[in-house]
C-alpha cells in the first residue's frame, strides 16, 4: 500500500542526495564554503554541472556576482566538517579556519579547492535561473582533479573514495556488495 504525502514532505519520496562542498569568493577574493545536497551533472559535451542555492544564502550572491565556483567532493571522514560548513553562515565565520580545512589554488578559477576533499570541479557560470525557493546555477567545468589512487581502470573507486549521500542530515557512504 502507498501513502500520500503532504506538501511539506514531498522530498521524502525522492532519492538520497550526493553531498558536495562548493567554494566561492567575494570581490576581494575572500573564500567561502557552502555545503549542498542539490548537485547534478547535466551534460557531458560540454561538461556542465548544476547546483541549487537558496537566494538568502551568503554564497548565492557571491556566485551570482563572481560567476565562478568549485565543486569539492568530500569523503565520509569529513562528515563533521562538511556539516559545520552547511549549518554556519560565511557572513559570520571563516569556514576554512573554523572547520580546519585547507584552501588550495584552483588552476582556472578564483575560488579555491578544498585540499581535504578527494574530487574537484572548477566551474564558470554559464546560466542561472530561480525556480521556487532556489536558484540553479549551471557551471561549465573548465578543470577537474582527483586524489591519486582513486581511479580504478579510469573510473572512480567508490569504496576507496567513500562519497557522502544524505537525507534529512543523515549522512552515509556507499558500500560495495557482491
Amino acid at each position: 500500500m502507498k501513502m500520500q504525502l503532504p506538501p511539506d514532505k514531498l522530498s521524502q519520496a525522492g532519492p538520497v542526495s550526493p553531498v558536495v562542498m562548493v567554494t566561492c569568493v567575494d570581490a576581494e577574493g575572500k573564500p567561502n564554503i557552502i555545503t549542498l545536497g542539490m548537485y547534478m551533472n547535466i551534460s557531458s559535451k560540454p561538461p556542465l554541472v548544476c547546483i541549487g542555492v537558496a537566494p538568502q544564502r551568503y554564497s548565492h550572491n557571491l556566485i551570482a556576482d563572481q560567476q565562478e565556483f568549485t565543486v569539492n567532493v568530500p569523503s565520509i571522514e569529513l562528515k563533521e566538517k562538511m556539516h559545520f560548513c552547511g549549518t554556519n553562515s560565511g557572513r559570520n565565520v571563516d569556514k576554512f579556519k573554523e572547520a580546519g580545512l585547507t584552501p588550495i589554488p584552483a588552476s582556472k578559477v578564483r575560488p579555491p579547492l578544498i585540499e581535504e576533499c578527494y574530487g574537484h570541479l572548477e566551474c564558470k557560470v554559464v546560466g542561472s535561473h530561480t525556480y521556487g525557493d532556489h536558484t540553479l546555477f549551471v557551471g561549465e567545468v573548465v578543470a577537474a582533479s582527483i586524489n591519486d589512487g582513486l581511479l580504478k581502470n579510469g573510473r572512480l573507486d567508490i569504496d576507496r573514495a567513500k562519497p557522502i549521500a544524505q537525507k534529512n542530515w543523515d549522512y552515509r557512504t556507499l558500500h560495495h556488495r557482491k
